[in-house]
């Protein structure tokens, strides 16, 4: 936990003690399903939780607004996020049943009342949002045809709605394809630790110029 509140300083004790409960949930079912890698366990906090709340270095999810994590897997960025923030209603969706069922648990037993989990294919998913955050789902190109549908015009944030995407290393020849208006975020800019050194966080506006 030390590492979440050494960049996030203003958490409640409600929001501490949920963040607490994920590393012993996280262990419980990884021993019965391969949630995440097992040899990456112990680095839950950083790898996993800090990785996801970078977004919120980027951006500050207003109350009201909706989020889809698109292809959460074991709840990542979707859980952490909404941790951090209880007034924003998070979507998390993955098309593998196994593992919108250890989320759902996870939901249960951190009492977080502000998501909901689809288990879906990105391409059946009919709800709309404001944003769509992911980590290495697929590359950007494809991951923006399955998500543009579901992702509102307009907005009322900083950054008009789109996609929040969390990637790694050299993202020149995925990006080429896309249209300009994108925006690559260098992690490394808001972390000290080594792990952020390759990371980054791609934004895709909804309407591309």
């Amino acid at each position: 936990m030390q590492i979440i509140e050494k960049y996030f300083t203003s958490l409640s004790i409600g929001q501490t003690n949920q963040f607490l409960m994920l590393g012993p949930l996280y262990s419980f079912w990884n021993q019965r399903i391969n949630v995440i890698s097992r040899k990456d366990i112990e680095h839950l906090y950083l790898h996993h939780v800090l990785h996801s709340l970078s977004i919120a270095r980027i951006i500050r999810f207003r109350p009201g607004s909706v989020v889809i994590d698109a292809g959460t897997g074991g709840g990542f960025p979707g859980i952490p996020l909404a941790i951090l923030f209880p007034d924003t209603h998070f979507i998390l969706v993955d098309s593998i049943a196994k593992k919108t069922r250890v989320i759902a648990d996870i939901i249960r037993e951190t009492k977080l009342g502000n998501c909901d989990v689809r288990n879906l294919r990105l391409e059946e998913l009919t709800d709309k949002a404001d944003f769509a955050v992911c980590r290495a789902v697929a590359e950007i190109p494809t991951l923006y045809g399955w998500i543009k549908k579901n992702i509102l015009p307009g907005g009322i944030h900083d950054l008009k709605n789109g996609l929040l995407a969390l990637k790694g290393g050299d993202l020149r020849e995925e990006l080429k394809p896309m249209e300009r208006g994108w925006k690559v975020f260098d992690l490394n800019d808001y972390f000290e630790e080594e792990f952020f050194e390759t990371k980054k966080l791609v934004y895709v506006p909804k309407s591309l110029r």
